[in-house]
């Protein structure tokens, strides 16, 4: 039986699992990223339950918990300090059956990458899809024109392509051009990371991630397993910031740098250059389907989402292994096409509804609207600590689909 061919636009960490799936089900995976270096991002990612699950379906989920930093604990606290809020992994593991782990995005980057053939990744090649072909006819394949390493434009073709192009996804534009652009979020997000050694009264606990919610915003802080720790930050401001250029440390600091310990050290420590701005973007609505064609579009490309609920790099791990399961050397590509739109299309878009509403409780601004949310948050926890986790419901606790 001759080899099926599939290519993938796009090298995050969606593309990669999807490529890793895609290679351990039998098929011939070439993956295509604009980038000149696969994803060196100053960035953390958060993985839960579900998303660990369906890397274990590849043969990748011990090494990204043996790379990974295990949180015992998770904090909510306000401006000056005062905690809100404390949860811990134990309570996640009893409800969702595992814990949260926090990796670097570039140590899972190089790690999935190095699970694919030698010259499966080429870096530095603009793709574009140019026909999304026939699911049902062979002579039809799916068309990718792109850059060759020498400059020269190249055509490849593929019995399937994975679109995992990002929030601003030029294959979503061509597979459905009438189906409205993600829509700006209310806010935008600052990310960096620093060693620990560059700040070493940062006062934060090796095994305690925190959030803080001040007015319109708010700061999270998550110590990585080397050490390092990652810090990332939201507010509601106008879009386009991160086009204007400009000192993002020195908004930071006018924004958090009087926010308690180890808010201001974090900043002192981290160079300008280092904080990574990015306006947030949501899905505006489920879109036709998730594939059309040969095409199938996967995680950022389909469904983007706010960063609150931590599900965005999940979702799209669990779009991957999805896609390969159905995939299956044997399987009519039609048909498992449209088993991927079936199972991931309600699913995620419940995601993005559901970080989205946690995403506007963090743009809240006036004081009186703060201190009722602080006294919700602080009486919830008292009463019923483990209901912080009920965000997660039916997301944590997925598991992926097993071969018959």
């Amino acid at each position: 039986m001759r080899q099926r061919t599939a290519i993938v636009i796009g090298g995050g960490i969606g593309g990669l699992t999807a490529a890793v799936a895609l290679d351990r089900r039998g098929w011939r995976v070439t993956v295509l990223e604009r980038a000149a270096a696969l994803e060196p991002v100053g960035a953390g990612i958060g993985l839960a339950a579900n998303a660990q699950r369906a890397l274990d379906t590849i043969g990748v989920g011990d090494a990204v918990r043996a790379l990974a930093s295990w949180q015992l604990a998770g904090e909510i606290r306000r401006p000056d300090g005062r905690l809100l809020a404390r949860t811990d992994n134990a309570a996640a593991v009893r409800r969702f059956g595992g814990p949260v782990v926090v990796a670097h995005r570039a140590d899972l980057v190089a790690l999935l990458a190095a699970r694919l053939p030698d010259a499966a990744v080429r870096t530095g090649v603009p793709a574009a899809l140019a026909d999304a072909g026939d699911p049902l006819r062979d002579d039809r394949p799916a068309r990718v024109r792109c850059a060759a390493l020498d400059g020269e434009p190249e055509e490849l073709t593929a019995d399937l392509v994975v679109a995992a192009d990002g929030i601003h996804s030029a294959a979503r534009r061509t597979l459905f051009p009438d189906h409205p652009a993600p829509r700006y979020a209310g806010f935008t997000a600052w990310r960096f990371v620093v060693p620990a050694a560059a700040a070493p009264g940062h006062a934060a606990d090796p095994d305690t991630a925190h959030e803080t919610w001040g007015p319109g915003g708010l700061w999270g802080t998550l110590p990585l397993r080397d050490g390092r720790i990652y810090a990332y930050a939201t507010a509601a401001v106008p879009p386009g910031g991160d086009r204007a250029g400009g000192d993002q440390r020195a908004e930071l600091v006018r924004r958090f740098g009087a926010w308690h310990r180890p808010v201001p050290d974090l900043l002192a420590a981290v160079e300008p250059a280092a904080v990574l701005r990015n306006d947030v973007y949501a899905a505006a609505g489920p879109p036709p389907a998730f594939h059309r064609g040969r095409v199938a579009l996967l995680g950022d490309a389909v469904h983007p989402m706010t960063p609150n609920l931590g599900q965005g790099g999940c979702q799209a791990v669990e779009d991957a292994v999805v896609l390969a399961h159905e995939a299956a050397p044997d399987a009519p590509l039609a048909t498992a096409l449209v088993a991927y739109t079936r199972q991931r299309l309600p699913r995620t878009m419940d995601v993005v509804r559901r970080s989205g509403r946690i995403g506007r409780l963090t743009t809240w601004r006036s004081r009186p609207a703060c201190a009722l949310r602080a006294a919700l948050v602080a009486t919830t926890a008292r009463l019923a600590p483990d209901l912080a986790l009920r965000g997660l419901d039916g997301i944590a606790d997925w598991r992926p689909p097993t071969a018959p």
